[in-house]
């Protein structure tokens, strides 16, 4: 039997540390068996795809599991696997694009196969996710490209790093003003882009993270982020991202501004604590959760506030088709949505524990808000 066939029969299927050692160490003896070890690595690389798994996913799922070496190890994997795939779309490229370049520093052979079989414990063991299909033109039968970078998603992308940049509540509030309504309009544009051409575009998906600490509050604000660009976001609870549905244009937008808020709340959480101790008063980590918590709320209604207004005043302005477009889409959205998840259930929010955490959130929220303050030229 080949030196891997008995590593993958002692390590993979028994969960005890001796029996990795004992996989490891008949690895270990056996230079020769490498190249077949890489080889059935690239195939639990292609049976993860198969099973509704993307780049992003596996990356993001090991590290929460594992180490950095196991992440850099199926970062590698994932390279090497890329050109038996075939062509998966922008998307699936750029996901490759952010894997980590630098492959792990080689250990000694027993601790290189050691980490080997803990990684690929870890794929046999995957459980199978909703595919994410590329959404297929009807008239040509191949999956939509992604148009390049409009000069509207360029702008927005450059005023939400200033506004995650500035020390300044007043700057970072009217940057993250411009930026949404900015938003908003942009996908009133892309809708009706849309309309006009005979192939329309059909809803996409994509996952994005929700990591702990505090994953339930951090899912409100993706949620309340998603559905004032018109899309629905659906957590897994258990294996930590959301899965966003809506348009592509949307899509970047939600993932823009999420990361955005995120990194904004985080730095106004930061600053509330450090406000806090310095009143003598030690911070927990309820006043977190309920900081962030408070922060998603606000921020939601805000959200939706900004993304109404300039709905309304496009529609004011002679698009009077507009709304029957709107409409059009979101019903297309729900149907994607409740085709990929046809069991969801709803989660509220527990209620916040420091009545401190929660006004300081809602107030962070507040100078971080998305309500236009002037006409944009």
């Amino acid at each position: 039997m080949p030196a891997v066939d008995r590593a993958f029969g002692a390590a993979l299927y028994d969960d005890a540390d001796e029996a990795l050692d004992t996989g490891a160490s008949v690895l270990a003896a056996d230079p020769a068996s490498d190249a077949e070890l890489a080889r059935r690595g690239r195939e639990f690389v292609a049976g993860a795809w198969r099973r509704g798994w993307q780049p992003a996913d596996l990356a993001r799922f090991t590290r929460r599991e594992l180490d950095d070496v196991h992440v850099r190890l199926v970062a590698a994997l994932i390279r090497e696997q890329a050109p038996y795939d075939g062509p998966r779309g922008p998307r699936w490229a750029a996901q490759i694009d952010a894997l980590p370049a630098a492959p792990p520093p080689r250990a000694d052979r027993f601790s290189h196969a050691t980490a080997v079989l803990e990684l690929y414990r870890l794929l046999l063991r995957l459980p199978a996710l909703e595919p994410l299909e590329r959404p297929v033109s009807p008239d040509r039968g191949r999956p939509l490209e992604h148009r390049p970078e409009s000069r509207a998603l360029g702008r927005i992308r450059a005023l939400l790093a200033k506004a995650e940049a500035t020390g300044y509540p007043e700057e970072a509030e009217a940057l993250s003003a411009k930026a949404q309504e900015l938003m908003a309009r942009h996908s009133v544009d892309e809708a009706l882009l849309a309309a006009g051409v005979p192939s329309p575009e059909a809803p996409g998906a994509c996952r994005i993270g929700v990591d702990a600490p505090y994953e339930e509050a951090k899912a409100v604000l993706l949620d309340a982020v998603a559905g004032a660009n018109h899309c629905r976001a659906v957590w897994n609870e258990a294996l930590g991202f959301s899965t966003v549905v809506g348009f592509e244009a949307d899509l970047e937008v939600v993932e823009l501004l999420y990361t955005s808020l995120l990194v904004q709340a985080e730095t106004a959480m930061t600053a509330a604590e450090a406000a806090q101790r310095r009143g003598g008063r030690k911070r927990t980590k309820t006043f977190r959760q309920s900081f962030l918590a408070a922060y998603a709320h606000r921020a939601g209604l805000r959200l939706r506030t900004v993304a109404e207004r300039t709905t309304a005043g496009r529609g004011a302005d002679g698009d009077g088709g507009l709304l029957p477009v709107l409409a059009s889409r979101a019903v297309a959205v729900a149907d994607r949505t409740e085709r990929l998840f046809p069991e969801t259930t709803t989660t509220r929010l527990r209620g916040a524990a420091d009545a401190d955490g929660w006004n300081e959130g809602a107030r962070a929220a507040d100078r971080a808000r998305v309500a236009p303050r002037r006409p944009l030229p």
